[in-house]
């Protein structure tokens, strides 16, 4: 560090065309202390050190260091060193800069049309755990130990490819291990050429649409529907038409007067109010794809969480070469911050959207995928999955069963499938949800307002409540807290 800071003065002192040595050196301190670049409590060389590094005379340095300190800049302790102080003299604080020719003109910045909108409609929340936060999983209950030998393991003797970007789409081990998976677990149908590993949805939602829809191209989405796939394709020009989800998923029109060129679709349990989608519309989506020739993108959101019932089998599977692009990902069964997704690709389509993805995002981590392909291989995850669905049911059952008991079983959704790790918990037509949850967010209560996932202006008012990451003898003391919010 002490040759960066030597570095950095260094750097401040040649700014400065006129003066003598040791006011440039003053001044090249002091302002670094002013904006931030030698923050409190940071350590300053020694005088001799820093001496030599600017090829200064140490009397030059021991004088500079004397006067800051004698103005409260720094700090001096026998035998410790010399410190920036923990605070500096207020009335300096907005003292204009010694070495500046004029004031400086605050640049204006103009963003583009389709960023305008994305930050409008930005969701994203700051805060991404606590109580009721929808889509995280309880990341404590992970086998960390596990994964971390089986990490040791693979990396003892990496190969020289491993530290390299991904050629071909991911890693040929985490593509054959997903393959097996996905086949007997989703009942999806391919090859392991057919997958490409992505770091998560975003991305692979980000792939598909540039590369098959220009702009202006149409693309049908579920109304409601996850927020960070409208900002996606909208920041990619493409019109979105909202389709209106029932009990039974999303209810295609009989007509079509504008075929979309993509279909985005979560049969398996909505996102997110929670139905599934039946097989009557699933034939009907698949039909309608052929006919027009559209993609149709299947998200298979929280598939792994089925609570009762058989497993539903992915939209993907249910004829040959079905034109579906499933996409995948570990955020939900492992941790969000992993990064990891995977789509499966038609045949036709997967080796020009790998070589995209090199181009576009330049893969790699593939010392992380052999991890988690030998994790899969040796039954590792699977056996999670099972532990966690047992774990997740009984705090799925609490999170109702308080619903129920403080507010009735009318205010548990009517599309709530017993799956997925999040409930939505109904508001009355005239509630303001926004307002809600923003006020509970102020109180350490993160919840999700219903209305911010619908395109148009007609929307069920609600509140989306995880309840994977909360223990339970926890959630009661949070739920009051939210009630207090919404009885205002």
């Amino acid at each position: 560090m002490r040759s960066l800071v030597c570095d950095l003065l260094q750097l401040r002192m040649d700014e400065q065309r006129e003066g003598k040595l040791h006011k440039k050196l003053y001044n090249a301190i002091r302002l670094s202390i002013l904006d931030g670049s030698l923050p409190p409590q940071s350590r300053l060389p020694p005088s001799r050190d820093l001496a030599a590094q600017l090829k200064l005379s140490r009397n030059t340095v021991l004088t500079v260091y004397e006067q800051l300190g004698a103005e409260g800049y720094i700090v001096s302790w026998s035998g410790s060193g010399t410190f920036v102080a923990q605070t500096v003299p207020d009335s300096l604080l907005f003292a204009s800069q010694p070495c500046a020719e004029g004031a400086r003109k605050t640049r204006s910045v103009t963003f583009s049309q389709r960023g305008q909108r994305l930050l409008e409609h930005s969701s994203a929340s700051p805060r991404q755990w606590g109580a009721f936060l929808p889509g995280i999983p309880d990341v404590s209950e992970f086998p960390h130990t596990l994964l971390r030998k089986i990490h040791h393991h693979v990396s003892r003797k990496p190969l020289p490819m491993q530290f390299s970007y991904s050629p071909s789409g991911g890693s040929p081990a985490l593509q054959q291990a997903l393959m097996e998976y996905l086949r007997v677990a989703r009942s999806v149908r391919c090859m392991p050429d057919q997958i490409l590993i992505t770091e998560g949805i975003h991305q692979a939602i980000d792939l598909v649409s540039r590369m098959l829809c220009n702009p202006g191209d149409h693309a049908w989405i579920e109304e409601p529907a996850y927020w960070g796939i409208r900002n996606v394709l909208q920041m990619n020009g493409i019109e979105l038409q909202a389709i209106a989800v029932d009990k039974s998923g999303m209810n295609p029109p009989e007509r079509v007067e504008t075929p979309p060129r993509l279909i985005f679709v979560t049969p398996s349990h909505q996102y997110p109010l929670g139905c599934v989608m039946s097989l009557e519309r699933r034939q009907r989506l698949l039909a309608l794809a052929h006919q027009t020739g559209s993609w149709i993108v299947e998200d298979d959101y929280d598939s792994e969480f089925r609570f009762s019932g058989q497993p539903i089998p992915a939209l993907q599977g249910l004829v040959e070469d079905a034109p579906v692009i499933y996409t995948g990902t570990f955020s939900k069964t492992m941790w969000p911050g992993l990064r990891l997704g995977y789509v499966v690709l038609p045949q036709v389509l997967a080796q020009t959207l790998k070589t995209a993805h090199v181009e576009l995002y330049r893969g790699g981590r593939l010392l992380d995928q052999a991890t988690l392909a030998e994790f899969i291989a040796e039954g590792h995850y699977t056996a999670h999955i099972r532990r966690m669905r047992l774990l997740y049911a009984r705090r799925r059952q609490r999170l109702a069963g308080l619903i129920v008991a403080y507010l009735g079983k009318e205010a548990l959704s009517d599309f709530n499938d017993n799956a997925g790790l999040h409930l939505v918990l109904k508001l009355d037509d005239d509630s303001d949800d926004v307002a809600i949850a923003r006020a509970a967010n102020e109180k350490g209560v993160l919840v999700r307002p219903l209305s911010r996932y619908y395109l148009k202006k007609t929307a069920m008012r609600g509140l989306l409540m995880g309840f994977a990451a909360m223990k339970e003898e926890e959630m009661e003391g949070a739920f009051k807290v939210l009630l207090s919010c919404i009885k205002k």
